[in-house]
């Protein structure tokens, strides 16, 4: 039984690593692990406050000397910035994760451990992308999309005060929401292009909180969780 998870950088490094998120989460995915030899982690990590912040050192001192900023080399940066994430996840989890990160979703990976983490793999594709490519290759029947909103709402709340949550939408109704356009550090719940990929492979997201670990541990057991189901 393999579950994805989807670890937005805003969870690992809102601002800096988050080391009471970090220690709290490896406890709790270490014990669900150990209840079930059967039971199998793959967990795609995010930017975060790495991406953001050189993203941003990159436009500004491009404007600074008189050049356009590019969106593949700011798509690059904030590849590498998942990449710096996903090693320290592997890190943490020691020997659960023997495989080295992976960087390529498409790729044959050996998954010798009970965890393989995955980071940023290409320009033009998100992280919540290889979840959904990495969920289709081993099985997973859902992709849990970890950040730091609790549910996905009718329209951004903090710019709209009549906003709803909602507890489950249909892709079709999702994907009007989101549109069909990816640009790097697009702020949406799940990406346009992997919801269009899931959709098409009959996957379903459930977006979450990714700092309530007990929430987290009720979605991985299959009971009542606090989120929005996609699909």
């Amino acid at each position: 039984m393999t579950k994805v998870l989807s670890v937005g950088g805003s969870i690992i490094a809102p601002d800096h690593p988050d080391t009471n998120f970090l220690s709290g989460f490896v406890a709790m995915a270490t014990e669900w692990l150990a209840g079930d030899d059967s039971r199998r982690l793959i967990l795609v990590a995010g930017g975060g406050a790495p991406a953001r912040i050189y993203q941003q050192a990159y436009s500004d001192a491009a404007e600074q000397a008189g050049a356009d900023s590019a969106a593949d080399a700011a798509d690059w940066i904030g590849i590498m910035a998942t990449r710096l994430n996903a090693q320290l996840l592997k890190a943490l989890f020691g020997p659960l994760c023997q495989n080295d990160v992976v960087c390529d979703p498409t790729e044959d990976v050996d998954f010798s451990g009970r965890i393989l983490v995955a980071a940023g793999w290409k320009p033009g594709f998100s992280t919540d992308n290889d979840a959904v490519l990495l969920a289709e290759k081993y099985g997973a029947k859902t992709v849990v999309n970890l950040s730091n909103i609790e549910k996905v709402y009718t329209d951004d709340p903090r710019k709209n005060p009549d906003a709803r949550p909602i507890d489950a939408i249909s892709w079709q109704d999702f994907r009007k929401m989101v549109g069909d356009d990816w640009t790097p550090g697009k702020n949406t719940p799940f990406d346009p292009i992997a919801s269009k990929k899931a959709e098409a492979c009959g996957l379903s997201v459930v977006c979450a909180s990714g700092k309530d670990i007990g929430n987290i541990r009720n979605i991985l057991d299959g009971k009542e969780f606090i989120g929005t189901k996609i699909g």
